[in-house]
């Protein structure tokens, strides 16, 4: 692969050079108060840091750590870290003090940015002691040298401090959804290449070649969704105004302020939009309502302005598979929802839906520079642009991930349909069988559920059993009042019906036995999601099983955990 003519931090210096004076970040500070930072005072405290950092003398390529919540100092950080030479190592917010441990530990990180957290006195002893520590301005109270005492007493670095494109950008340590988290290399020529082809490609899907687009970094930054799609491709484009989210509970106040023009979201936070306007209105009012010609885009319209996203001119989804109604149902206000597939390790460039190619269900086609096929066993393989060059410390790895020409196994199953659209039909190692002998995958029976408005999410199961089962956590409205005898009663009717309607839809041997309702929701704090808060089906399964036997023997449609 040849080295791009510009690397990342290359366009970050003409950014900083022809758009001084542009707004580039929005901080919320609480209260409602805000701080912009302008181009020029963005780099201003990003090339202090890299002063101070510099002068620390570690060696080039050292890994530096960042554990915090989005902010406006995460990008300073980050380039901070990359202009005195060094590689970053993001580690989720949420995350526990064992993982943070093993993060730092094994990344050798040489020092760690402490930013925004909510639960720092839990996560502090997993940091190694004697690690250098320094406090980002929204960080909770440590005894730590903070950012603003460092900036304010280093002049910022000078020139255009070049890295090459081989040096390693960031370790992306995966967020451990089974397993042990596994540290992603990737370098500066590849992540700018694939930056470059994906902000080139979204910038041709109507959105204009000079106006700037208004976006809402809430998204963990660790994650290389966010990482890559806001954060990266707002150094390349110049072109975003990125604002930051203040906290889950003044989450749909930060989108009001925002109004994203792009706005780029996994799907549990598509169905909770969904379900939050259901609350408010009854599915069949409102598709009734939608369906008569003179009311339609005025409801449409109020639909979309109390959610923050009349401004939106391109929403995307990623992380996990969209159920192709909710698509459908958004496109219906006006809203055009596309779906991508990206991994860690494409450094999120892979395929996406375009205007012309966005049939729901399928992921679109494959980004410019993508090549794409399937395997005999019905994996999908991906050759991008943007990837990885390694697994840090995990030569066995590489030689596992790769074809001997060069695709990456992503380890999704899925086909491909003579426009090139790709269809995901779910992951290899999900896969289970029966006791009859025949293999269920479950991500699209999981996908079914999901579409059901009384469902916020769900897992099937049933390695070794007799028949796949359903466990649902009911949605967010429903849930204070699922002990209610009325309100259990009409949940068991409707999860009666959608049983039945799911099993008439599968093989005979993917039928769902029963449903079981889970007491209590999945959260990333309980362990039973990721922090992109895709399901840990490892740790929900384990956490049922004691209690499987008593379900199958019970033999009733809908139970209740």
């Amino acid at each position: 692969m040849t080295s791009p003519a510009k690397l990342i931090l290359d366009y970050v210096y003409q950014h900083e050079k022809e758009r001084a004076q542009q707004v580039y970040l929005t901080q919320p500070l609480g209260a409602g108060r805000v701080v912009d930072y302008t181009w020029a005072q963005t780099l201003d405290q990003a090339r202090r840091m890299a002063t101070h950092l510099q002068s620390l003398g570690f060696t080039p390529g050292a890994r530096i750590g960042i554990l915090s919540k989005n902010c406006a100092h995460f990008f300073m950080t980050e380039l901070a870290i990359w202009m005195a030479g060094y590689t970053t190592v993001a580690i989720f917010p949420t995350e526990s003090a064992q993982t943070i441990r093993y993060v730092l530990e094994h990344s050798e990180a040489s020092l760690l940015f402490v930013g925004k957290l909510d639960t720092w006195p839990d996560q502090e002893p997993g940091v190694p002691a004697g690690m250098p520590r320094i406090a980002l301005p929204l960080a909770p109270h440590t005894p730590y040298e903070t950012w603003d005492a460092i900036i304010g007493r280093n002049a910022p670095m000078g020139g255009q401090p070049h890295r090459a494109g081989t040096d390693l950008a960031m370790l992306i340590y995966t967020s451990g959804s089974t397993g042990q988290p596994k540290g992603v290399m990737h370098s500066f020529e590849r992540i700018t290449e694939a930056t470059e082809l994906a902000v080139a490609q979204s910038m041709s899907q109507n959105l204009g070649d000079n106006q700037v687009h208004r976006v809402l970094s809430y998204l963990p930054l660790a994650h290389v969704f966010e990482r890559a799609v806001v954060e990266c491709a707002s150094f390349v484009s110049g072109q975003l105004h990125v604002f930051f989210a203040e906290s889950l509970d003044t989450f749909a106040a930060d989108l009001q302020r925002a109004r994203p023009t792009i706005f780029v979201s996994v799907p549990r936070l598509w169905l909770k939009f969904q379900q939050a306007v259901f609350a408010k209105m009854p599915q069949k009012k409102l598709d009734l309502l939608l369906r008569i010609p003179i009311l339609n885009k005025i409801i449409a319209k109020k639909i979309l302005t109390n959610l923050g996203l009349d401004q939106t001119i391109s929403a995307f989804s990623g992380s996990a598979p969209l159920p192709a109604d909710l698509i459908r149902w958004y496109r219906s206000l006006g809203l055009q929802l596309l779906e991508g597939l990206g991994m860690t390790e494409d450094f999120a460039y892979s395929h996406t839906a375009t205007a012309r190619f966005s049939e729901p269900g399928y992921v679109g086609v494959a980004n410019p520079g993508v090549q794409v096929r399937i395997s005999p066993e019905g994996e999908i393989l991906v050759k991008s642009p943007g990837q990885l060059v390694g697994y840090y410390k995990r030569p066995d790895l590489d030689a596992e991930s790769f074809t001997e020409d060069g695709f990456f196994h992503t380890g999704d199953l899925g086909s491909l349909a003579p426009d090139g659209q790709l269809k995901i039909t779910g992951r290899m190692k999900e896969l289970f069988k029966t006791s009859k002998g025949k293999y269920v995958a479950p991500a699209p029976i999981e996908n079914m559920i999901n579409n059901h408005p009384l469902v916020e999410m769900s897992l099937v199961g049933g390695s070794s059993h007799e028949a796949a089962f359903a466990i649902v956590v009911l949605a967010e409205d429903i849930r204070p009042r699922q002990k209610d005898a009325t309100v259990r009663a009409e949940v068991q009717s409707a999860l009666n019906t959608l049983l039945a309607d799911v099993n008439k839809q599968v093989a005979d041997y993917e039928k769902l036995k029963f449903i079981v309702v889970a007491e209590q929701p999945w959260q990333i704090e309980n362990g039973m999601l990721t922090p992109t808060m895709k399901i840990k089906r490892a740790n929900i399964e384990k956490a049922i099983e004691p209690r499987l036997d008593a379900w199958y023997a019970a033999n009733q449609p809908v139970q209740w955990a």
